[in-house]
């Protein structure tokens, strides 16, 4: 039987957090256009509700790493907001804690506090990521309602190193090779790559303590 519910992550340790339950889950590798056609292959092999899951950019300068999102909408330059399902005030009602709001989808990674500010404005949304707006026009051109829960990784302040902007590989898994040879030639940048993965392992644990309330309210 076709899993009601298809999910759309970034990398394998996001999917990881989904295993064994009843929902479809794939990842994209930080690649939107691959986050579009997984998502409309879940539409093609009838989902019900697409979900955009995973961790995100701050924009908002009071979401900490490791707060939760729920999007009320999903904001790209090329559509304006998209709204998600009416499920999103089960799913924050299910999380006390999180923020409700807009999230941006973008193409590429916004990677410095110049250039979040400036999305931040332009968009009015509380985080961003690069899967969110795919599977949310997807959805929207099928009909089919829509959710986004990200976690707040890199906060709105803070500029990423470089070797955090090596693309993942097909697995969603971090390519180690081209991140070690980025620390070879730019060794002061491994303070900064130490607290990104520091962040992300709080928005990992944050979205673990989610995952519960997400399937309670897509399973209705």
């Amino acid at each position: 039987m076709t899993p009601r519910v298809g999910i759309v992550t970034g990398f394998s340790a996001e999917a990881a957090l989904l295993a064994g339950r009843s929902w479809r889950v794939a990842m994209a590798g930080g690649r939107p256009e691959r986050a579009a056609a997984l998502a409309e292959a879940m539409v093609t092999e009838g989902a019900q509700m697409l979900v955009s899951f995973g961790i995100a950019g701050g924009l908002d300068s009071d979401l900490s790493p490791g707060a939760v999102v729920v999007a009320d909408g999903v904001w790209t330059d090329r559509t304006g907001p998209i709204p998600c399902a009416e499920e999103a005030a089960s799913l924050a009602a299910a999380l006390p804690r999180a923020r409700r709001g807009l999230i941006a989808a973008v193409p590429d990674v916004v990677a410095d506090r110049a250039a979040k500010q400036n999305l931040a404005e332009r968009s009015g949304a509380l985080a961003v990521d690069l899967e969110s707006g795919m599977v949310a026009r997807a959805a929207q051109a099928a009909g089919l309602p829509f959710l986004a829960l990200r976690a707040v990784a890199d906060p709105a302040h803070r500029t990423l190193p470089p070797a955090a902007l090596i693309g993942l590989d097909k697995w969603g898994r971090v390519r180690l090779g081209p991140v070690l040879v980025s620390v070879a030639l730019n060794p002061f940048q491994v303070p900064g790559l130490i607290r990104v993965g520091l962040d992300t392992k709080r928005a990992l644990a944050a979205l673990k303590d989610a995952v519960p309330a997400l399937e309670n309210v897509v399973a209705r």
